[in-house]
């Protein structure tokens, strides 16, 4: 009897997967106008010289290479081969670029980038996404001054720890608490 046959449906598999484009080539800062590349600290980056984030400053740099991004804030070693795949960069406060006098700054520098980091992956071991977006802002809050961290796009963030523009938004907007419906 054919009733007692499982039915089999056929579903056609959606994908959000965009190989060719990415949303980097449109990061739309909160206020709608839209994000300049950094292309000469990028072209600097790129020319494999290795520099530091002055440590004196409130400043630093969003790294985006293909699939994720990383932070190197003051102190932190940027370019050379290690920074060879970003494909954009966002100055965070007022930026300044420094040579490494000698070869122990350059060392000590690239221990900071590793602090930074470490701690980017720190927030990133936490399950759960907004909780992630809620921690990366903390630590951003507690650095930089609120309009610096508000001028920040969503998508920024949501590389950083790992999570869709989206909830990095729900979460600015909301804040962590916002209930499991939204577990993106």
């Amino acid at each position: 009897m054919d009733s007692e046959q499982p039915t089999r449906y056929q579903t056609a598999m959606v994908s959000t997967y965009y190989p060719e484009t990415s949303f980097l080539n449109h990061l739309l800062m909160p206020d709608g106008t839209e994000q300049s590349c950094g292309s000469d600290i990028l072209n600097l980056l790129h020319s494999g010289k290795v520099l530091i984030v002055n440590s004196r400053k409130r400043n630093g740099l969003i790294l985006f290479k293909r699939y994720h991004a990383e932070f190197a804030g003051p102190g932190a070693a940027v370019g050379g081969e290690y920074d060879s795949d970003c494909q954009m960069v966002l100055p965070i406060g007022n930026l300044s670029l420094l040579d490494p006098e000698s070869y122990e700054e350059r060392q000590k520098a690239y221990l900071i980038r590793r602090q930074w980091i470490r701690l980017i992956k720190q927030i990133t071991e936490n399950p759960v996404p907004q909780q992630r977006v809620q921690k990366i802002l903390d630590q951003f809050d507690q650095y930089f001054p609120a309009e610096i961290v508000a001028d920040l796009p969503d998508a920024a963030f949501a590389l950083l720890v790992g999570v869709f523009p989206q909830t990095a938004r729900m979460v600015r907007r909301f804040g962590s608490e916002v209930d499991g419906r939204f577990n993106y």
